[in-house]
């Protein structure tokens, strides 16, 4: 197990090698320029797209803001907490500065994934609107890419269950154990039965109930973290010149910190840019398929959104509330450092609590979100007949990463592996079609 485990880091760590970051960024950066900078120009119209799709009567099965919760409850999971943290301890301060640039470059790519994958989808045999890469690629670019668009459906169906299930499930599992005292066993039983009654009910009521808590959550998270930035005010500009010079000079060892490059800075900055908010994986444009639109401009407007929610608001209180208390320095990472900060910031232990709820909601929902996009994954290549199958599996596989350790490290490398290996044909697709994506945004602009 030790030998795979070492050939599959091997694979992974060429997979997010510099080339695939490169690739992201690149891609984000030709879409930006592309369509000059719309995703930042049309920040405020994009806000009130969203205010104005809370219902709608066009064809789709979920209002477009329920499809926008749907993928942000794939997208704001223990990598807005604990991955960030992590991102924070060995790139240093100067790896949020970076984390920042990748979303911002990243929201034109969810813009663009949003606005193909209305644009290409269909409806199967249950009458259910489907769409994603594995659409835009079959519908958009030809029969020759066709083999694109399986190995995009393969991957995603597999990885869903490392990053949207088993990894999900441990972290919930840990959080339980660490603040209550709750059996492993017994958390896995519970999110089996809990995700169980919610999957089985379809896209409708994963998008009812994402769209019941992930605002809650959010609003919840971000609260607690300005109230400890608003009493820590006086260390926040300071905090945040940090960030800045230290995303161009490095960061010196302090404390337990053991100081970080440049390069350091830069490569996890944009790892956790793209791991949080998924732009270029093309996980989220599934979720926005199913909306109830005819207008994929629209759409892609409201699905932009997200990455700038995930990442520029709820990424970068993490990192703040981190900063502003001081404990960066410390030698802690992962979750225990946001959990250190947070009850530094409030003088109380009601902080690590706070902070161990927080990411088992948000672990829950991800489980959720990453159950729809694996399932529409499964049925491209195996027709409807496979949900049911898929559904049940999902349930298993989340008391196994719940409660079982033994090879939870080698899914995780896996899941890795296979998330980058599924990006790579959206990002080929996005390339291709991105003449499409112009022409659509250019017509739309001009009614």
């Amino acid at each position: 197990m030790e030998m795979i485990n070492q050939l599959l880091s091997t694979a992974s760590g060429w997979a997010w090698g510099p080339a695939m970051l490169t690739l992201l960024l690149g891609t984000g950066v030709y879409l930006t320029l592309r369509l000059k900078f719309l995703p930042l120009r049309h920040l405020g119209y994009a806000f009130r797209m969203l205010w104005k799709g809370r219902h709608s009567s066009q064809k789709g099965d979920i209002p477009p803001f329920s499809a926008l919760m749907t993928a942000m409850a794939a997208t704001v999971g223990t990598g807005n907490i604990a991955g960030v943290a992590t991102a924070l301890f060995i790139g240093g301060p100067g790896a949020i500065f970076w984390m920042w640039v990748t979303a911002l470059i990243g929201m034109a790519t969810k813009y663009s994934e949003a606005v193909l994958a209305v644009k290409y989808r269909e409806v199967d045999e249950d009458g259910r609107y489907v769409g994603g890469p594995m659409y835009y690629i079959k519908n958009g670019m030809g029969e020759k890419w066709k083999p694109l668009a399986f190995a995009f459906a393969l991957f995603g169906s597999i990885a869903a269950f490392g990053i949207g299930n088993m990894v999900q499930a441990n972290a919930v599992a840990g959080a339980m154990e660490t603040a209550f005292g709750v059996n492993n066993q017994v958390t896995g039983i519970v999110l089996m039965l809990l995700i169980g009654l919610v999957v089985f009910g379809g896209v409708k009521r994963i998008a009812h109930t994402a769209t019941a808590l992930v605002p809650l959550m959010a609003v919840l998270y971000v609260g607690v973290s300005l109230w400890i930035l608003l009493t820590h005010i006086d260390a926040l500009p300071g905090a945040i010149a940090t960030i800045v010079e230290s995303a161009f000079t490095g960061s010196a060892a302090a404390g337990g910190f053991a100081g970080a490059g440049i390069i350091l800075a830069i490569q996890f900055g944009v790892a956790r840019g793209v791991f949080s908010n998924e732009a270029g994986m093309g996980s989220a444009p599934i979720a926005h398929a199913a909306a109830q639109t005819n207008d994929p401009v629209r759409q892609g407007h409201i699905a932009m959104l997200g990455t700038f929610i995930d990442t520029i608001i709820i990424c970068s209180m993490t990192a703040l509330v981190i900063m502003v208390t001081g404990v960066w320095t410390g030698g802690e990472t992962g979750a225990v450092l946001t959990a250190s900060a947070f009850t530094n910031g409030l003088a109380s232990d009601a902080g690590a609590v706070i902070v161990a709820l927080s990411l088992s909601v948000f672990a829950f929902t991800t489980l959720l979100g990453w159950s729809y996009y694996g399932e529409r994954c499964a049925e491209y290549l195996a027709s409807t007949k496979i949900i049911t199958p898929y559904r049940v599996l999902w349930i298993v596989a989340i008391f196994a990463g719940a409660a079982l350790s033994d090879y939870f490290n080698t899914v995780l490398i896996l899941a890795d592996l296979l998330n980058a290996l599924m990006a790579i044909p959206n990002l080929i697709a996005l390339l291709v079609l991105s003449p499409i994506i112009i022409k659509l945004t250019r017509e739309h602009l001009q009614k």
